[in-house]
């Protein structure tokens, strides 16, 4: 230890010296009494955990559970699985085995009797009473046949052919001598007439007026739409030359002068935040902060070893 006093009083200076004394103090009248409460509040806890909690958790509390435990198990098996058991043994299954016995009963004294004499009662229908009267419907079908469809259809096919024969091939013939005549002297004079009309409109009337409009419009273009182009080509010539190619390059000046002055403001304003923000600002970092932070920092260790020799002080001079 008084080495250590040796250490710390050749490496420590004023203020160490200055901080130790309080916190000595602060050390002996709060943390040495807290420490003592504290080992008596542990001790205490200690000795009654072993001698109260230990034996009644042991001796009391466990063989209690362990009996609620096993009266538990016992009043589930009485309440949720032996009802269920002698419900299923005594009531269910015997239940089921004489449903099963009645049911194969049934099968065999009652459903295959019945079905058999359905199935004697079906073969009897069949074999005297569906048989013949589908023998009889097929005859009388066969005799419908040959008595009566084929000679109705023989009459109906006669009538057909004589229709077709004896009038619609004379009246096919009729109309189409009729329609060639039409033809002759009637659509090819018509259409003859209507195509001379045609051709003389199209001579006499559309070509002459034809050539007018196509007269008429050239005249137009040459001596309105092209002199009014012209002159309009060479205002638009004029106003881009004098008046909107001088409006943009002014423009363009402005914009590369404004670009100018705002790179000048925003040195000028980069370097006024520099000379009046940062630098200060480094400036007391560097001197001010930096040597609080260094002082603050051999207080705080001071302290630390201050508190860390005070209770090595006092462990020895309690456990010795």
């Amino acid at each position: 230890m008084e080495l250590d006093e040796q250490r710390a009083g050749q490496g420590e200076g004023c203020l160490t010296g200055v901080l130790r004394v309080p916190v000595k103090i602060v050390a002996v009248l709060v943390v040495l009494p807290v420490r003592v409460v504290w080992d008596l509040l542990a001790a205490f806890g200690r000795a009654v955990h072993r001698h109260v909690l230990g034996p009644l958790w042991s001796h009391v509390l466990e063989p209690l559970f362990q009996g609620i435990g096993w009266v538990l198990a016992v009043l589930s098996k009485l309440v949720f699985v032996w009802p269920w058991v002698g419900l299923w043994r005594y009531v269910l299954r015997p239940a089921g085995q004489g449903v099963a016995w009645l049911a194969r009963g049934a099968y065999a004294y009652l459903l295959v009797p019945v079905g058999r004499g359905l199935a004697w009662l079906a073969s009897a229908v069949y074999r005297w009473l569906l048989r013949p009267v589908g023998q009889g419907a097929a005859w009388l079908v066969a005799a419908a046949y040959q008595y009566l469809l084929r000679p109705v259809g023989l009459a109906v096919a006669w009538l057909v052919t004589a229709v077709h024969r004896y009038g619609l091939v004379p009246l096919g013939l009729g109309a189409a001598w009729v329609a060639r005549a039409a033809y002759q002297w009637v659509l090819v004079p018509v259409g003859r007439a209507v195509v001379w009309v045609v051709v003389a409109v199209w001579r006499w009337g559309f070509v002459p007026v034809g050539r007018a409009l196509a007269w008429t419009a050239a005249a137009v273009w040459r001596w309105v739409f092209v002199p009014v182009g012209g002159a309009f080509v060479r205002l638009a010539r004029g106003v881009y030359a004098y008046l909107l190619a001088p409006v943009g390059r002014l423009l363009l000046w402005a914009w590369h002068v404004a670009g100018r002055i705002v790179k000048a403001l925003g040195r000028g304003i980069a370097l006024v935040w520099r000379v009046l923000i940062v630098w200060p600002c480094a400036q007391a970092y560097r001197h001010v902060l930096t040597l609080a932070g260094h002082v603050l920092r051999d207080a705080w260790r001071t302290v630390r070893a201050t508190v860390r020799q005070v209770r090595a002080e006092v462990r020895r001079a309690l456990l010795g």
